[in-house]
């Protein structure tokens, strides 16, 4: 069976609508992955146990002497500034100390000796990163820095004497998150505001491998979750909502990888702030309106109109973290979950609901991020595309670097 790609003008007109019969032929569905995005996609475990492994070669002694700091500064974008968030929520509301995501070149204005800044950069060469490793070392401020080897990171780590997770790089960014994360959390870990522990990792290591073998490309849509959830995102407009910090981050990791993958338009966020505007959009004309128009009679799973509709996504997290003292907080972003999902309902508006599982806040998040991840990929190969190519990420990494490839 040839990929739709192969017929030239046919693959154009073939995404709009996903073809489901792609997903369940294994030997085409992997010649459209020449890159390997699946395969690295389901290194997630790997991705836990090597990084760890390779944290343990660190020597982190310096940075755990000087005791806690004013405030953490983690500084990197797209992937790589997913894991300030990572870390945020790992640490938890109780966490004595600010935990700053910082996506931009540079640091704040305020940053100085008293504080640690995190660059992560999985090539070890991106703008943001290298600038607020620049910025700390010549303001005095503890660095720490994660990315590639022998890249120009490592070396402003090495000149700045400061620790470097070296996480080598086997694939784009968006299918490293655990090799970049868990260095994080390791140097969080060493100036005591994390708690994560070896079988924390083990059991999130063994949990990403887990729901990488429900979703392996050789499982057929019907047992597949992830296969399932690309169809049910098929030719929708997809709205990702977390209940609470940790299922809105894995919210905001889906909205990433459904754009970068499948290059379908996301809308993300958490549910609470939702509900004060956005849930607004079920009445909208891809909601409820839409719904409005239909026919009563007509087949439910059959759009005869072709009518783009929105697609709810919700993320909830029904764990209480054992150190908080009160469930209030839990019991509340429940209530939302449960209204939103009512109110999808009554517009007619499909849901999907994603349930953290496990004991950790680490494994819980992996839990709300594995077959998403998959998802992504699956709704990319359903309409033909190759998950791993994207011209448009290529052509603006070349249109706003000023430097030629050999000298950046």
């Amino acid at each position: 069976m040839a990929g739709p790609l192969e017929g030239g003008a046919a693959g154009v007109h073939g995404h709009r609508h996903a073809d489901e019969s792609l997903l369940d032929d294994e030997k085409s569905m992997l010649a459209n992955d020449p890159g390997g995005m699946l395969r690295a996609t389901a290194s997630a475990g790997a991705q836990v146990r090597e990084a760890a492994a390779l944290a343990a070669e660190t020597d982190l002694s310096m940075l755990a002497d000087e005791g806690r700091p004013r405030a953490v500064v983690v500084a990197g974008i797209g992937t790589a500034g997913l894991t300030g968030s990572i870390l945020s929520t790992v640490a938890g509301p109780r966490c004595p100390v600010p935990i700053i995501g910082h996506r931009s070149p540079g640091l704040p204005g305020w940053v100085g000796a008293a504080d640690v800044v995190i660059a992560v950069s999985a090539s070890g060469r991106s703008p943001e990163a290298l600038a607020a490793a620049e910025a700390a070392a010549r303001r005095g401020a503890r660095l720490v820095a994660v990315g590639n080897p022998d890249s120009e990171l490592e070396a402003m780590a090495a000149r700045a004497r400061a620790p470097f997770f070296a996480v080598p790089r086997r694939a784009p960014a968006r299918a490293s998150l655990w090799g970049l994360a868990v260095p994080v959390l390791l140097a969080a870990r060493a100036i005591g505001l994390v708690k994560v522990n070896e079988a924390d990792l083990a059991e999130t290591a063994t949990r990403l491998d887990a729901d990488a073998e429900r979703c392996r490309p050789g499982a057929d849509s019907f047992v597949n979750p992830a296969k399932a959830l690309a169809l049910g995102l098929a030719g929708s407009i997809p709205i990702v909502w977390g209940s609470s910090p940790l299922a809105t981050v894995a919210a905001r990791r889906f909205a990433d990888t459904l754009a970068a993958n499948a290059r379908y338009p996301v809308m993300a966020g958490a549910l609470g702030e939702a509900g004060r505007g956005r849930v607004g959009l079920l009445d909208g004309v891809f909601g409820g309106l839409a719904e409005s128009s239909r026919d009563i009679f007509a087949d439910p799973d059959a759009d005869e109109t072709g009518a783009t509709r929105l697609r709810l996504v919700l993320f909830r997290d029904g764990g209480l973290n054992p150190e908080d003292d009160a469930d209030e907080p839990v019991a509340v972003e429940e209530r939302r979950a449960d209204a939103v999902q009512t109110l999808a309902e009554r517009r007619g508006v499909r849901c999907d609901v994603l349930t953290a599982e496990g004991g950790s806040a680490l494994e819980r998040l992996a839990s709300l991020t594995a077959v998403p991840d998959f998802a992504s990929l699956y709704l990319a190969l359903a309409h033909g595309l190759d998950p791993m190519a994207v011209p448009a990420i290529s052509e603006m990494k070349e249109l706003s670097n000023p430097l030629p490839e050999g000298m950046q």
